[in-house]
């Protein structure tokens, strides 16, 4: 596996009930051992409305790159506007084979 793999940096759609929004995302994934999972996180880009749904309480969230999908978690902004995404499992990209 290459470090190109492990990150994605582009387009996603983040969907939380029926509000979609298409944000640029910074995404990498890293296997936990202990656990015997993936692990994927990093920042959706300052979007109004993703901004909006995070302060009225939304926390899960869908994130779909292409063809594939996960389920995420949002996190606190950052002082930019950037939100942070995190989800366990297989990641919303072909990041690695199985993942």
């Amino acid at each position: 596996m290459s470090d190109a793999d492990e990150e994605y940096r582009g387009e996603a759609e983040i969907r939380a009930g029926e509000t979609a929004v298409t944000v640029t995302v910074r995404l990498s994934v890293q296997f936990e051992p202990v656990e015997g999972r993936y692990r994927w996180a990093g920042r959706a880009a300052p979007d109004a409305t993703l901004s909006a749904q995070l302060r009225s309480g939304t926390r899960d969230v869908t994130v779909r790159i292409g063809e594939r999908e996960a389920a995420a978690r949002l996190g606190e902004p950052d002082p930019w506007g950037g939100v942070r995404l995190s989800g366990v499992g297989r990641a919303p990209w072909s990041a690695v084979a199985g993942a």
